[in-house]
């Protein structure tokens, strides 16, 4: 048995708590699926993050790997701020979009050496995300540190991208920007500005937003079991993640025992 401690659950919000919430999808909200494109987004899910949006006042936030169309398809066009691909793509609450432009051949040739790499490995499939790739091998695990070896090995190709670990999947993507860095973008204005940031993933990449929590003394959630990590707090599946969310709504709306308010406070 591990003799590690474990990490507690995450507190709950009082009525009068100022929090902004920033969301991880898959593996948080959602389970995963052998495909990305098996994941489906339920009403009761969109229901609840609606909810949450307007009692936060638009404070809430998706974090994610998955491109900002893709995120827009998954929830059917939410108003909220969304970050996808790891930051690399921003819209703000107030509509406005940041991205970064990589050129078609550039593009192309990240897709090519991801393609070679994936038809040398049976079950790893390739998912092109326009400006970034991934390599999926959620059907072939064994595969993972051969498949990173290989990754590894076309990096000096590619001039100005990064390795991304992740869950079984390992992207190529524009070096500079991660989870993290956008949530301290977003929390530098509207209406995140001020809040307490309550911040909940599961995966490698999700260590970046913990940190940036963590040094605004707000909430880090990790979401699994997976060690070494970051967050203050954890969850033990995706499933526990929504049930919390929903106790949070209901603090939020209506009041939270004492106890089981947030750190420090209002933010």
């Amino acid at each position: 048995m591990s003799s590690r401690p474990t990490l507690p659950a995450p507190p709950l919000p009082g009525v009068d708590d100022r929090w902004a919430l920033f969301l991880d999808v898959d593996g948080t909200l959602l389970d995963f699926a052998d495909r990305p494109d098996q994941v489906r987004v339920d009403k009761r899910l969109r229901d609840l993050l609606d909810d949450l949006h307007g009692t936060l006042d638009g404070a809430l936030a998706l974090v994610s790997g998955r491109s900002l169309e893709d995120l827009d398809d998954l929830f059917d066009h939410p108003p909220w701020a969304m970050a996808g691909l790891h930051g690399l793509e921003l819209r703000c609450a107030d509509g406005r979009y940041r991205g970064v432009h990589i050129g078609h051949a550039r593009r192309s040739l990240v897709r090519d050496l991801a393609g070679t790499i994936a038809a040398g490995r049976p079950g790893v499939s390739v998912e092109d995300k326009g400006i970034a790739v991934a390599l999926h091998c959620r059907t072939a695990p064994q595969q993972f540190d051969s498949l990173r070896g290989d990754v590894e090995a076309v990096l000096p190709s590619l001039a100005g991208y990064e390795m991304q670990m992740g869950n079984l999947v390992i992207e190529l993507k524009p070096e500079g920007m991660d989870k993290g860095k956008a949530v301290a973008s977003l929390l530098s204005g509207w209406p995140f500005k001020g809040r307490l940031p309550v911040y909940v993933g599961d995966d490698l990449t999700d260590e970046h937003g913990f940190a940036t929590a963590n040094l605004e003394s707000g909430l880090s959630i990790r979401v699994g079991a997976r060690e070494p990590s970051l967050a203050r707090f954890s969850l033990p599946e995706p499933a526990a993640a929504r049930a919390w969310l929903f106790r949070v709504l209901h603090a939020l709306k209506h009041g939270a025992l004492s106890h089981a308010h947030s750190p420090g406070g209002n933010a």
